[in-house]
């Protein structure tokens, strides 16, 4: 990766819908080597896709949380099972695998106290291989800029 690559990533992480000649003015070069470039950059899986940023509030989302999760044990078998599953339960928005104390940490969304209890209950106090969970609810969540100095 050089410069011209940094200058398009700065310009696609800041606004992801922005025009190829807004790119190219960003990283001062032709349109066509923007193209070039972003296939490569695709090809090679440093660009991995691209998403949309949805109002949660307008959804009737009331509630996030991050719930932790400890599994009964580390049998490869169960791992793989539940970070198969979790993600395609319905509000999960990530999942992350985590080292220490706790095995996974699922982002979840919910349209109130009541649906989040029910994917408590229904999801991960049913399942054979969770042993323990901790919800925690987020008040509020503040994107970090923090890939910017990767692309510095």
């Amino acid at each position: 990766m050089d410069e011209v690559d940094r200058a398009l990533l700065r310009a696609l992480t800041a606004n992801a819908r922005v025009s190829g000649a807004t790119l190219a003015q960003a990283a001062g070069v032709s349109e066509s080597t923007v193209s070039m470039r972003l296939r490569r950059l695709h090809a090679d899986g440093i660009v991995l896709g691209y998403r949309t940023e949805v109002n949660l509030d307008a959804l009737g989302v009331t509630v996030q949380a991050l719930i932790a999760v400890r599994l009964v044990s580390i049998v490869r078998e169960d791992v793989e099972s539940f970070r198969d599953e979790a993600p395609r339960w319905p509000g999960v928005l990530g999942l992350f695998q985590l080292g220490g104390a706790d095995d996974f940490l699922l982002h979840v969304v919910a349209r109130g106290a009541t649906e989040l209890r029910d994917f408590v209950l229904e999801h991960l106090a049913e399942h054979p291989a969770v042993a323990h969970t901790e919800t925690n609810l987020i008040f509020e969540h503040v994107p970090g800029q923090g890939l910017a100095h990767l692309l510095a």
